[in-house]
């Protein structure tokens, strides 16, 4: 194999994924990189019910937020409704239709927020 300036290592299977800035593990990261956070600013609140056996669920889409925060707002956010939920791949999911309440509290926390489908 050639040594290039161009290629680096991602991922050993000793330590796993590596950090592209010190080339240390992640978990012993030197540097602390932040990671990219995904969005665009404009939160989008929208209903669905396609592939959940006919059971309808609030999805929160494009919040520039951490997995942190992002997971306190999706707790502050079915409290509110007073229902269930989950934070997968940067989307909130609020069992039931909640799109009035949801997108009412995003905007009263300051969010960019507009109702988004149907």
């Amino acid at each position: 194999m050639k040594n290039d300036s161009n290629s680096r290592l991602v991922y050993s299977t000793e330590t796993g994924r590596i950090c592209p800035d010190c080339r240390q593990p992640v978990a012993s990261c030197a540097c602390k990189a932040a990671p990219v956070i995904k969005g665009d600013g404009v939160v989008r609140v929208s209903r669905q019910s396609k592939g959940r056996g006919g059971k309808t669920v609030t999805l929160v889409k494009g919040l520039a937020l951490d997995a942190t925060a992002l997971a306190a707002l999706g707790k502050q956010l079915r409290s509110a409704c007073g229902s269930g939920g989950t934070v997968k791949d940067g989307v909130i999911e609020i069992q039931g239709d909640h799109c009035d309440l949801v997108l009412g509290a995003l905007i009263k926390q300051g969010h960019d927020a507009k109702r988004s489908g149907g």
